[in-house]
C-alpha cells in the first residue's frame, strides 16, 4: 500500500511511545478502514501510516483558510492545552470545555461566531459543535478513536484521542504541518515549541491516564 511506503512525518517509534496507535476494543464502521490489526486482548491497533497521511491532508485543508476562521474544539480535559497551544501558534480560535448550544447558529448570542472550518478532538464529546457546523455547511475535521462515530465528519484523523501524550503529539504535528503549508517555517522546518508544551499539566483534577 502507498500509505505504508511514504516516509512518516516523525519516526514510527515516536508515534508508538505516545500511544497514538492504541484504539479501543470497539470498532465502528467508519473507523474499520483505519484499523491495522486486533491484538490478542481485543484492543484495536490504528494504522499509523493512515494517521500520518490524514494529518498531512488536514494541515493542507487548514492552511487554506483565514486563521481566525478556523475553530478548534475540545470538550475533553486532556485536549484543553493542546487546542489552546494549536490556536496560539496558528491563529485559530479555541473553544475548550462545554460547547454552548447556538455558538455557530444563534446570531443573538454575544459569543456567536461564524467559522469556515471546524476541527474537533473527539467526534462523540464534541457532537454539539459538529451538529451545528454541519447545519451551517462548515467542513469538519475530527480526531476519531476506533469507537467513534463519524457522522457529518468530512475528514477523519484516526488516533487515540483519550491519551494526553497522544493528543499532544497529534496537535503538535498538526501545528507544525499547518505552519509548513503556510510557508511560516520551511518544508522541513521544526517548531520552536516542544511537544511537552502541548501536554496538560497533571493535577489532582486531571489524573494520569495510560498512553
Amino acid at each position: 500500500m502507498a500509505t505504508q511506503q511514504k516516509e512518516l512525518l516523525i519516526p514510527r517509534d515516536d508515534y508508538l511511545k505516545a500511544g497514538v496507535h492504541l484504539g479501543t476494543r470497539i470498532k465502528t464502521v467508519a473507523l474499520k478502514p483505519f484499523i491495522y490489526k486486533i491484538r490478542p486482548d481485543g484492543l484495536c491497533v490504528i494504522d499509523l501510516a493512515k494517521t500520518d497521511e490524514r494529518i498531512r491532508i488536514a494541515a493542507k485543508m487548514i492552511a487554506r483558510y483565514d486563521p481566525p476562521k478556523v475553530v478548534v474544539v475540545s470538550s475533553r480535559q486532556y485536549g484543553f492545552r493542546c487546542i489552546e497551544k494549536f490556536a496560539s501558534l496558528t491563529g485559530a480560535v479555541a473553544i475548550s470545555g462545554r460547547f454552548i448550544p447556538g455558538t455557530f447558529t444563534n446570531p443573538k448570542l454575544p459569543f456567536y461566531m461564524e467559522p469556515e472550518l471546524l476541527l474537533v478532538t473527539d467526534s462523540r464529546a464534541d457532537e454539539q459543535a459538529i451538529t451545528e457546523a454541519a447545519e451551517i455547511g462548515v467542513p469538519i475535521i475530527a480526531l476519531c478513536d476506533t469507537d467513534n462515530d463519524a457522522s457529518f465528519v468530512d475528514l477523519i484523523i484516526p488516533v487515540n484521542n483519550k491519551g494526553r501524550k497522544s493528543l499532544a503529539l497529534v496537535y503538535w504535528l498538526l501545528t507544525r504541518q499547518v505552519l509548513r503549508e503556510r510557508g511560516v517555517i520551511p518544508p522541513d522546518g521544526e517548531l520552536s515549541v516542544p511537544v511537552s508544551e502541548f501536554e496538560p499539566r497533571l493535577t489532582p483534577e486531571i489524573p494520569a491516564e495510560e498512553s
